[in-house]
């Protein structure tokens, strides 16, 4: 089926009292193995791009990572959404929905409440122009090398996150409430009161980024209580590259590149069919 809205898979999750998951990839064997999952599973899925993969690091192109999902969704019959993760560029956020993103997330989170609310509202005004949907950061999501989540002076204030939702009209905002980017040094604990106060205080889909790590119990918790959209890129990222790793070290000069990605597929799949189990949806 073709690629589906990101924010009509907010809502499916929303009306069952759950959460897609989002899995950041860079390339095919990344995609095809989340797509190939959710059609065994048949449930919704988004896939994303972190834009530093496509400008930075030259593992794909904005057009032609937009054409690789569009295809794999061509080929199954669940819900596929594409998106792009973290970007504080207005410009090349056009750039990737004029490439085919029918979703975007613009991050002025270390900006002011103020600053924030308004470089937001510029971009949710162009993006819905196009068609696209628009996620934004409310409170700050740090890194759990720096132990950020335990600094609650950064976590998302219900009554900020309703004044910035109603002002920008963003389709789903993520939220500060002790999660953090990268691998925890020690299990996280999110803070779930504070998680329905927001939800209590905005219509809008919630987000939350930095799921790498967090107990399962605790994301069920999350997503019955207001979460809609739940990122996952560490350990994801991790397997794919202990999978290469352990690939290389089995068969030596033995091994042929042209066995390396459906060896590294069936690691990823595995993973992912744990994963995606977590998602009533």
């Amino acid at each position: 089926m073709a690629l589906e809205k990101v924010s009509n898979i907010l809502k499916m999750a929303e009306e069952r009292n759950t959460s897609a998951i989002a899995f950041n990839c860079n390339d095919y064997t990344m995609a095809y193995s989340v797509a190939a999952v959710a059609e065994e599973l048949k449930k919704p899925v988004i896939i994303m791009l972190y834009p530093a993969d496509s400008f930075q690091k030259n593992c794909c192109n904005l057009s032609g990572f937009a054409a690789m999902v569009r295809e794999l969704a061509k080929k199954v019959k669940v819900p596929i959404g594409l998106h792009l993760d973290h970007c504080s560029d207005f410009d090349y956020i056009l750039k990737a929905v004029k490439a085919g993103f029918p979703s975007v997330m613009y991050d002025g989170s270390m900006l002011s409440v103020e600053e924030n609310i308004t470089n937001t509202k510029r971009v949710a005004d162009a993006a819905h122009a196009w068609g696209a949907d628009v996620e934004a950061e409310l409170g700050h999501v740090g890194f759990a090398a720096q132990s950020d989540q335990h600094r609650e002076d950064l976590y998302t204030r219900p009554e900020v996150a309703a004044k910035f939702c109603e002002e920008t009209g963003v389709d789903s905002v993520a939220v500060a409430i002790g999660s953090a980017h990268g691998v925890y040094l020690e299990t996280p604990k999110l803070d779930l009161e504070r998680l329905d106060e927001i939800n209590e205080a905005v219509k809008t889909p919630l987000v939350l980024h930095g799921g790498s790590g967090i107990p399962n119990d605790q994301l069920e918790q999350a997503f019955k209580r207001g979460i809609n959209k739940f990122n996952v890129g560490t350990e994801y990222f991790q397997l794919y590259y202990d999978s290469i790793r352990e690939f290389c070290n089995q068969n030596g000069d033995r091994g042929s590149v042209l066995d390396l990605p459906m060896y590294v597929q069936e690691k990823l799949k595995a993973y992912l069919r744990v994963k995606m189990q977590i998602s009533k949806l």
